[in-house]
């Protein structure tokens, strides 16, 4: 797993705590969520390129830093759209485009229902959002879209991992980072993460 990094601070601690606990209400889980996000999004940044600039401070001209990448979210509806917003803050450019997929729950493979992405992805550092990587059949279908859409730089961005989803997306695909707040036991016999958080998308929009 020598792709996959895992995000940890004391206040994710707190925050996956507060994921997981089957009582937090809707509000809470999107704010805990968030906040994991932007420590995602920090995280990530580390691997952007940036230039160097002039810049006139009040006192003096200085060198300042410009990322020099632009860069595309997607999404993997529903889940990943709770990740969007953090990651907007932190990257007021960035472009979003959208993969929905759906897992059949008899086979666990994903199935493409809608697909829309800006037309830059081959110039573009893309990162790829999903609170949940489980069996890793969606986000490797994901990647495998983008790919074939011309994308070259891709990321991984999740609140958690099962050990199964990491290695397959690793063996589909080992040159994407993974990036993730929390690495779990397994996955059950229904192809859940365990001890895992439930739904995250039931339990970020409310359709529990």
């Amino acid at each position: 797993m020598k792709n996959l990094t895992i995000v940890q601070n004391p206040l994710i601690l707190r925050d996956i705590t507060y994921l997981r606990h089957k009582e937090t209400k809707e509000y809470q889980f999107r704010a805990a969520l968030k906040r994991i996000a932007f420590s995602l999004v920090v995280e990530i940044s580390k691997s952007f390129p940036v230039v160097e600039i002039d810049v006139e401070t009040p006192l003096e001209k200085t060198i300042g830093h410009k990322i020099k990448s632009e860069v595309i979210l997607v999404p993997v509806l529903r889940a990943g759209l709770a990740l969007v917003d953090a990651f907007i803050e932190m990257i007021p450019y960035a472009k979003v485009g959208h993969i929905g997929l759906q897992r059949n729950e008899e086979t666990l493979e994903p199935v493409e229902y809608y697909y829309k992405t800006p037309k830059e992805l081959a110039t573009s550092k893309v990162i790829v959002l999903d609170p949940m990587l489980a069996t890793g059949g969606s986000a490797s279908a994901a990647f495998s879209f983008l790919k074939q859409r011309g994308a070259k730089d891709l990321i991984f961005a999740s609140l958690i991992a099962a050990p199964e989803g990491v290695k397959k997306l690793s063996a589909d695909h080992p040159e994407i980072p993974i990036y993730t707040a929390s690495l779990d036991r397994q996955l059950n016999q229904q192809g859940y993460i365990v001890p895992g958080l439930g739904d995250a998308g039931d339990r970020t929009f409310g359709t529990l």
